[in-house]
C-alpha cells in the first residue's frame, strides 16, 4: 500500500465512520421511555457498520504512518491496537444490547436494563478512547504527517475522554450528565467523536490529493 492508497482509505473509513455515528447518536433521545426494539436494533446496526469503518480508519492509520515516518511506527502501532480493542469492545456491548432487545417479550431500554454494558460503553471505553486519540495526536503533531489541528485536537478530545473514567462511582441513571451510562459519558462523548472523525476523514482525503499531485508534478 503506497501513500496515496493508505491517505485515501484511512479518510475513506473516517468518514464513513463519522456519518454512521451521526446518523445513530440522536436515536437515543427520540423516545423518553423504552424505546420500540425498530429503534434500538437501527441504531446498534449503524454504531456496528460506524466501528467496522473505525477499524478500517485506525489500520490505515497505521500504515500511513508505517510509509511516511517509520521511526514513528511504535506509536502507531499503540494507536492501532488501542482503537482496535476500543471497537471490540463497543461491538460487545452492542451484541449484548441486541440480544436482550431480541429475546424481551415487551420493550426495554437496554441503556439501563443490560447493566452488564455500563462499564464497557463508559469507563472502559473511554480509557482506550483517551489513549488512542492521545497517541494519534502525538503522533500527529510530531510528525506533521497531518494539519497540526489534527493533533491538538486529539489531544483535547484524549484528555476529555480520560475526565469521565471515574463515572463508573456516580450511578446508572441514563438523564445525568456524569454516570457509568450517562449522555454525558456516552451520547456526547460518541458525538464528539463522530465529528471529529468526519473533520479529519475530509482532512485526509483532501491530503492524499495534494500528495498525488506532488508525486506526479
Amino acid at each position: 500500500m503506497n501513500e496515496v492508497l493508505a491517505r485515501r482509505l484511512t479518510g475513506t473509513a473516517g468518514i464513513i465512520a463519522a456519518v454512521a455515528f451521526i446518523v445513530e447518536v440522536p436515536l437515543y433521545f427520540v423516545y423518553s421511555g423504552p424505546p420500540p426494539d425498530a429503534n434500538v436494533l437501527s441504531r446498534l446496526l449503524l454504531g456496528i457498520v460506524g466501528l467496522t469503518a473505525l477499524t478500517l480508519f485506525v489500520t490505515a492509520f497505521r500504515e500511513l504512518v508505517r510509509r511516511v515516518r517509520p521511526d514513528y511506527e511504535w506509536a502507531a502501532a499503540l494507536a492501532f491496537t488501542t482503537g482496535l480493542v476500543y471497537a471490540t469492545i463497543v461491538l460487545v456491548s452492542s451484541g449484548l444490547e441486541a440480544g436482550a432487545v431480541i429475546a424481551a417479550d415487551r420493550p426495554i431500554d437496554p441503556t439501563i436494563t443490560v447493566s452488564g454494558t455500563y462499564v464497557l460503553y463508559g469507563s472502559i471505553s473511554r480509557l482506550l478512547l483517551g489513549l488512542f486519540l492521545g497517541t494519534l495526536g502525538h503522533v500527529v503533531t510530531r510528525t506533521g504527517l497531518l494539519p497540526r489541528w489534527v493533533g491538538r485536537s486529539a489531544l483535547a478530545l484524549a484528555v476529555i475522554n480520560l475526565a469521565f473514567v471515574p463515572s463508573l462511582f456516580f450511578g446508572n441513571t441514563p438523564a445525568h450528565f456524569y454516570a457509568a451510562n450517562g449522555w454525558g459519558t456516552t451520547a456526547l462523548m460518541g458525538a464528539l467523536l463522530s465529528w471529529w472523525l468526519l473533520a479529519v476523514g475530509i482532512c485526509v482525503c483532501r491530503s492524499a490529493a495534494g500528495t498525488r499531485s506532488a508525486v506526479t508534478a
